[in-house]
């Protein structure tokens, strides 16, 4: 399966990338569910992190970093090109970093369930970028009876209670079953008005 190929080719990576990663401040995320995700975001793929490339924006201001993605499957939206470039706040350039605590971290080999929108980023107008950050982001992880589930990121970062006092991301530390993800993220998209279960 390549899903399954991916991430085991990715893990050491992401092992590297996470604990060369220490955090320089704080950012302030409200909890969101499922619901809100797959409402406000126009796209979500499925992909493989190609490559990172940082950059200052054109003021030379702040950092960002293009993320260039393979997409594997779309559950929203339209992306009819084999390949699609997003942007990121933060990187690395020269001997300069801006770490965005809170902010999606994509390493390259690994694949992602992405929640994308186009928004305005310091310096570089509508872009397609992880709106919601961390959880925006959800890594692919195997699991022990051999099947794919996805663990949002923002089970590494703190959240403030949504309305109806929840903190914990959509499927916890767990995660949810991939399929699970797929069904359940459809479903929102044909029926966003329907009966709102959160996913477990």
């Amino acid at each position: 399966m390549q899903v399954a190929r991916i991430l085991l080719r990715g893990f050491l990576t992401v092992a590297m990338a996470a604990s060369a990663m220490a955090p320089a401040g704080a950012t302030t995320l409200i909890r969101e569910g499922l619901d809100q995700l797959v409402a406000g975001n126009a796209t979500i793929v499925l992909g493989e992190v190609l490559d990172v490339s940082s950059r200052w924006n054109d003021e030379g201001t702040f950092i960002l970093t293009d993320v260039r993605i393979a997409p594997q499957e779309v559950f929203k939206g339209k992306i009819e090109d084999p390949e699609l470039t997003i942007t990121i706040m933060g990187g690395t350039v020269g001997d300069r970093t801006k770490l965005i605590v809170g902010g999606a971290e994509l390493v390259p080999g690994s694949a992602y369930v992405l929640f994308l929108n186009q928004e305005d980023l310091p310096g570089a107008k509508s872009v397609r970028t992880v709106r919601d950050h961390v959880q925006g982001a959800f890594d692919l992880v195997l699991a022990k009876d051999g099947g794919v589930r996805v663990v949002s990121q923002a089970n590494r970062h703190p959240l403030l209670p949504d309305a109806k006092g929840l903190v914990e991301p959509p499927g916890g530390a767990q995660g949810i079953p991939l399929d699970t993800l797929r069904q359940s993220i459809r479903d929102l998209v044909k029926n966003p008005q329907g009966t709102r279960r959160e996913v477990k």
